[in-house]
């Protein structure tokens, strides 16, 4: 069974191509992208993929519209793979925006069809290419309706527009885990609240319902034994992903055991949950996007030295923060590791007094 590479947009409709999708085929390999640098990040990385693994394999591209360029470029990568890796990779995409009409002209992989929602679209593509269950396709169908109704904002189907209303709105505001640090995680959890809005739909006043149970779905996603407040309950199921990635994000300064995190947020409450978790660490540092630093320690090293060495900035000996002068915003952990480390080694390459521990 060959891989399917799906990237899809970060909003209501993208993400639910990909509910669609998950229920037609079982090898799949989900990314998504907003519009912008990280749609063309994405496709590397999926390109990257197919390189390492040199099987046979298809991308799928929903609720995205590519430039020219980049239909050309990735039009060229698969070329190569059929030409110099005799590698079958088949193409396609799926959109609805009409800003993608040049690209949907010169490919015959690029589908366009401004007239339905990018999930009716991929609902269609699957009920031709694929074959959906008799128990996938009842609850599938109102609300690949509900779906469309809202992004195509018709207001006249009053029942699946307002009950869209709400599924966005549970979209957007499912921000507990970080989209570049835990992609899979992030992801399988805006799919499991979007599975269960949908078996809501038959309910009576199912919009009303679906507001009032929106705490609740995100708390029993999150929960495991013992009930706690959504933050309590999120905050620890983070650390725990932390923790199962410390191989590949922990870095070292003079001597310090730190933890690398990006746009984590909330540092306060998580940095210090992790520390406390994972006591072999000396320090956590998160970096927003736009280069601002966030460090916690739990008095094991001083912060306030490391922030002013790398950043410039300073605080408290264990909290503190900086900004990174020609940070460059990052859609990768691993790129994002690529310029700290830099920092680091350029930082420890200066004579400076060591940071002590108190």
């Amino acid at each position: 069974m060959n891989t399917i590479y799906h990237l899809s947009h970060i909003d209501l409709d993208g993400y639910s191509c990909q509910l669609v999708m998950r229920e037609a085929y079982e090898n799949i390999i989900f990314f998504n992208a907003n519009y912008g640098a990280e749609v063309g990040e994405r496709l590397h990385e999926i390109i990257e993929m197919i390189k390492h693994k040199k099987e046979d394999a298809s991308i799928l591209i929903t609720d995205l519209n590519l430039t020219m360029d980049e239909s050309k470029w990735l039009s060229k990568e698969i070329e190569k793979f059929r030409d110099h890796d005799k590698l079958n990779i088949k193409l396609q995409l799926l959109d609805h925006h009409g800003s993608g009409q040049d690209s949907a002209n010169k490919f015959d992989w690029y589908l366009l069809d401004t007239s339905r929602s990018a999930t009716q679209i991929t609902f269609d593509y699957v009920n031709e290419h694929f074959e959906l269950s008799p128990e996938a396709r009842a609850w599938l169908a109102p609300y690949v309706e509900i779906v469309d109704a809202v992004d195509l904002w018709h207001q006249e189907k009053h029942e699946a527009f307002e009950y869209g209303k709400v599924c966005m709105r549970l979209v957007t505001e499912t921000r507990e885990l970080n989209r570049v640090m835990f992609a899979n995680e992030d992801r399988a959890y805006k799919h499991a609240l979007l599975f269960e809005a949908a078996q809501m739909i038959p309910l009576d006043n199912a919009n009303i319902l679906l507001d009032e149970t929106i705490h609740a779905l995100k708390k029993n996603f999150f929960k495991k034994d013992d009930d706690d407040t959504l933050d309590n309950l999120a905050t620890a199921h983070i650390v725990e992903l932390l923790g199962k990635e410390k191989a590949d994000k922990t870095i070292y300064y003079k001597g310090y055991k730190g933890y690398l995190s990006y746009a984590l947020g909330n540092t306060s409450i998580i940095g210090n949950g992790f520390l406390t978790a994972f006591d072999e660490y000396d320090f956590i540092v998160d970096v927003g996007p736009r280069g601002t630093m966030s460090l916690r320690a739990n008095n094991k090293v001083d912060v306030s030295l490391i922030a002013k060495e790398w950043a410039g900035g300073g605080g408290h000996p264990n909290a503190s923060g900086g900004r990174i002068n020609g940070f460059k915003e990052q859609f990768r952990y691993d790129k994002v590791k690529r310029q700290i480390q830099n920092i680091i080694d350029e930082s420890e390459s200066r004579a400076g007094k060591l940071i002590y521990k108190s």
